[in-house]
Parts: structure tokens; sequence; C-alpha cells
């Protein structure tokens, strides 16, 4: 398993929100202006060139980076002005923003039959994480522990508190996600919380699952319906990885600083 499926479409609407206390560069706030997070500078380099080397360690070659028709900025930047020696990119076009698992079936020629790991653009995932599902048969994911998060990752604990948690069953595989769940909701699941940051290893069948979905109350078509399709109809087994190590997620420009200081010093090689 070495392809890895990248999701860069976003409008990003909340980077491009004016934050007065977010301390920014010149550099930064022009970018953050476009709502392109996954390619805020943070030092010299983009902040998707720091997940992709984190991908290449992992032992991942081959990487395919869902966009709009309009990015044309992340397409050429690593179609012409970035050095590529460990890494092979492509793209695939999203059309339009109709949700996460839209954007999976626009990947669907780069994926083929192989297995594959998805990753947001713009979170930052840990080299255990990677390797992990990289390693691991088939299809999975790796849930994060909500308390490790919290004391770890920059992520303020009302928006920790929004994120998806996966249930797990006796066999130590995916029952259900519950997306966005209320207190009450999380009061009846047994602790500790586990918490669903989009890191998967997909095969094949998830895109007839994408296919078969019905949009979301919002009007997007969501991955985590169609996995949870894939479980209940196609009977996909989605083994779960634990892991009590965190998640930096780039969502506002007050992100930028925090995760800058994080990954200050680590070296990129893609």
């Amino acid at each position: 398993m070495d392809k890895s499926l990248i999701l860069a479409r976003g409008r990003g609407t909340r980077m491009q929100k004016a934050d007065s206390a977010a301390d920014l560069d010149e550099r930064q706030a022009a970018v953050a202006a476009t709502g392109v997070k996954a390619l805020i500078p943070l030092a010299d380099r983009p902040f998707l060139d720091y997940l992709l080397t984190t991908l290449a360690d992992a032992g991942y070659r081959r990487i395919c980076l869902v966009v709009g028709p309009e990015q044309d900025e992340i397409r050429d930047y690593y179609q012409h002005r970035v050095k590529l020696q460990r890494l092979s990119i492509q793209f695939a076009i999203q059309v339009e923003a109709r949700g996460t698992a839209d954007a999976v079936a626009a990947a669907e020629e780069f994926a083929g039959q192989d297995p594959f790991l998805m990753l947001n653009s713009d979170n930052f995932y840990p080299l255990e994480a990677c390797r992990a599902l990289r390693a691991q048969a088939g299809a999975g994911l790796v849930l994060f522990e909500r308390d490790a998060m919290l004391a770890h990752s920059n992520i303020a604990a009302e928006r920790v508190s929004m994120f998806a948690v996966g249930e797990i069953d006796q066999d130590g595989c995916l029952r259900r996600i519950i997306e966005k769940p209320d207190a009450e909701a999380l009061a009846r699941l047994p602790l500790p919380l586990w918490l669903s940051m989009n890191c998967w290893r997909f095969g094949p069948a998830i895109f007839a699952a994408c296919r078969s979905i019905s949009p979301s109350p919002r009007g997007e078509y969501e991955i985590v319906a169609a996995v949870q399709y894939a479980i209940d109809v196609l009977g996909e087994r989605f083994h779960a990885v634990c892991m009590r190590a965190p998640v930096l997620d780039l969502t506002s420009r007050g992100d930028i600083a925090p995760v800058a200081a994080r990954l200050a010093g680590m070296e990129v090689r893609l």
C-alpha cells in the first residue's frame, strides 16, 4: 500500500474570516484570504509539505490531491515549483464542493483496485498513525483519544466536542460513527471517547458506498455516511486503531501560529 488521497477541495470559509487576534505575517494573511489552507506558509514551506513529508516517511509514494477546478495555485506549486524526490503527485478534480464522499469518489481512477490512505489537507497527522494503516490488512481507521487530543493538540475543548466519535465493537471494529454528538449522546458512550479525524484506510468498496448515499441535511455527500453504508449494507469491516496522540488542525487564522510553532524545525523532504 503506497497510495494516499488528500482532500484539498474545501472552500476554507473559516480560514478566510478576519481575525485581528491572529498573529500572521503578510504572506500568511494573503494565502489565508484565499481559503487554501494547504498552502498556508509555515516558515518557508506550505503547510501541506509537512504532511506530505510524513507520508513519505511512512512509506507512501503515490499521492492524489482532490482539488477544485479553480485551484490553480496548488496544482502549479506541486507540478512546477517544488522538486519531488520521494513522491509522485497527481490531481483529481471535484467539480463542486459537494462533501467529503463526493471528493473521495472523484479519485476512483487514481485508486483503482488498490487500498489507499485518506486524509484531510488541513490536518497534520502523527507518523505512527500513517504507518499503522499502511501496515494493517483490510479497511480501517485511526481513532484518537479525546483527552490526549485536548492535552497535546492545538484544538480547543469547544472544537473537540464537535468532532465525530467512533463506537467500536468487541472485535475492535467500527460499529458506527456519530457525527457531532450532543451531550446526551456522549453521556451514553463508554469512556474513553475516540475521535475520528478522517484518517482512513479504504479499499474499492468505498466507491460503491459513496455512489449509494443520499445528501446530508446540509446538502453534502459525507464520508461518514458512506462508511456507515459500507458497514451496514456492504458488510465492510473497518478495524479501528486507537491512539493516544494529537492531530494538529489548521482550520482558522488563529491556528496558524500554534501549528507553525509545533512544526518548527521539521525537515521537509518530498
